[in-house]
């Protein structure tokens, strides 16, 4: 989650108040095989240089829904979609020689389990200047298209407005997705760099800190569940591990730790799903399902 989140968090806060402390927030954590189709992206400048990784959904076969943070000032992308694309990263080289992460695709995988873009778009992210509204939505369009027999869908215009009251907020279970931090603290971090899911619950989506565009929730169960730096643009699917239907992607947090509640930008909205037409166009549109509850 949130890009890594220091300079994300020291500016939300700034905005929204001090968060209270919680335990760590992917502690039920389990390996995601149930979404193939979630991946970890890969930016590069200009200059082609690695600047940030972040978590993703393929909707079609080349169209890849990620955060506007992550895909902004970026020139290049790299997709990843083994379950574990890093996982044998190594710091002394720092190339996982299985998958070629975080630099090059792996033979045999370039349009299978691995695909290259030059064509990065952002909705509008502007570093919280229009807070709660952030346009934290980007796309990807690979190079190669991926083929699978299931792609993420987008929930339709308005399906999390029936939740908005707090009655409606009761016992309403989401899951995340993506391949971030599983723990961070002043002395330690865990990264597995593998697609990894965890349940949460619905707090909030009509706070000053949500109003309508973003989707609040926290951890679900004893060991709590939720999102870290590198699962930003990762999905938030409406139910449990076996759902395919994105209600929003991963955005922010409050505390640099990745403790307390989670963040997501909601992609049910008709303005989201009009711009993301616009930069695919009306043909490729045309095939991302549209899931209406």
């Amino acid at each position: 989650m949130r890009k890594l989140l220091l300079a994300l968090a020291a500016a939300a806060a700034l905005i929204l108040g001090a968060a209270t402390p919680a335990s760590a927030i992917t502690g039920n954590f389990v390996e995601d095989d149930e979404h193939p189709y979630v991946g970890l992206v890969v930016f590069y400048d200009d200059a082609g240089e690695f600047t940030s990784r972040c978590s993703g959904s393929l909707l079609t076969p080349t169209v890849f829904l990620t955060a506007g943070h992550c895909t902004d000032d970026n020139s290049s992308a790299r997709v990843y979609f083994q379950q574990d694309a890093g996982a044998n990263y190594d710091p002394a080289t720092e190339v996982d020689p299985v998958s070629g992460y975080p630099e090059s695709c792996a033979a045999g995988t370039l349009g299978t389990l691995c695909a290259t873009s030059d064509e990065l778009y952002n909705y509008g992210f502007d570093d919280f200047a229009t807070f709660p509204n952030t346009y934290d939505v980007g796309i990807v369009v690979l190079d190669q298209p991926i083929a699978l027999e299931e792609y993420g869908a987008l929930a339709a215009p308005g399906t999390l407005d029936r939740l908005a009251t707090a009655r409606g907020t009761q016992d309403r279970t989401f899951t995340a997705s993506g391949y971030g931090l599983t723990k961070v603290n002043p002395v330690s971090v865990t990264s597995y760099r593998e697609r990894l899911m965890a349940s949460a619950i619905l707090t909030n989506l009509r706070s000053a800190n949500t109003d309508g565009y973003n989707l609040q929730t926290n951890g679900n169960g004893a060991g709590r569940g939720g999102t870290c730096s590198g699962d930003s643009g990762g999905p938030i699917f409406l139910g449990g591990y076996g759902s395919n239907t994105i209600v929003a992607v991963t955005s922010f947090g409050l505390n640099e730790w990745c403790r307390g509640v989670d963040f997501s930008y909601r992609t049910d909205r008709q303005e989201v799903l009009d711009w993301i037409e616009s930069v695919v166009g009306a043909e490729e549109f045309a095939q991302i399902e549209i899931v209406t509850a």
